[in-house]
């Protein structure tokens, strides 16, 4: 029998009113909430604003990941010593500087503004699984779209730690689980966001779908 994820990462927190619905599901069931970043982009519902921020980080029982995109995530992977975003409160931090891939650059920059933060630094990939534990590393060939891939990477007993997106939602997620087939003992996370949201906004019914068809 294929290992279970260590939790389900749900991106894209946008509205504070849920708070309390993400806390009981929180409590249910293995949980990381996504809180994407991006100061330019604040218009949209899949970035909150600054004050809508600090009421997930503030509001406790919650486990956050930033996902942090735009001209802030390039700063981190280019000049983490000039980046200005406030991160407090979160557990991991994403960073989306690229479609592309990341230098070894970038990969140093990143460890090193987690580690200047005080947390675990994310970076994503969609080719051969990188070897770097330093930090985390998102399969991503979606980018947010709902892209499924048409493979999935193998994961290795002594490798990083590694999580999986791309078209997972909650028709999808018992045949993304079964074809990822990950090894007995091997811990890894999946991620989603396009597919869990209702026009656009976050939808709370179709995470804890997700969440009853893998763990029951």
């Amino acid at each position: 029998m294929a290992e279970l994820p260590s939790f389900i990462a749900f991106t894209g927190l946008d509205n504070p009113a849920q708070i309390g619905d993400l806390r009981e599901l929180s409590a249910r069931y293995p949980i990381e909430w996504g809180v994407l970043v991006d100061d330019a982009q604040t218009e949209k519902p899949l970035f909150p604003d600054a004050e809508k921020r600090k009421a997930f980080v503030t509001a406790g029982g919650l486990r956050l990941a930033a996902h942090v995109c735009g001209e802030q995530a390039r700063r981190i992977a280019n000049e983490p010593d000039s980046v200005d975003v406030e991160l407090f409160g979160y557990s991991r931090v994403q960073v989306n500087h690229s479609f592309t891939g990341s230098s070894a650059a970038h990969i140093e920059n990143t460890v090193y503004f987690g580690r200047k933060i005080g947390v675990r630094s994310m970076l994503q990939f969609s080719k051969e699984t990188p070897s770097d534990s330093r930090l985390d590393w998102l399969f991503d060939v979606s980018f947010g779209t709902g892209v499924a891939p048409t493979a999935w990477p193998t994961l290795a007993k002594n490798g990083p730690f590694v999580g999986f997106s791309g078209g997972i939602g909650p028709d999808t997620v018992k045949d993304v689980l079964k074809a990822i087939d990950a090894p007995q003992g091997v811990q890894y996370w999946i991620d989603m966001e396009s597919r869990i949201r209702t026009d656009g906004y976050l939808d709370l019914n179709k995470c804890e779908a997700v969440c009853r068809a893998v763990y029951g």
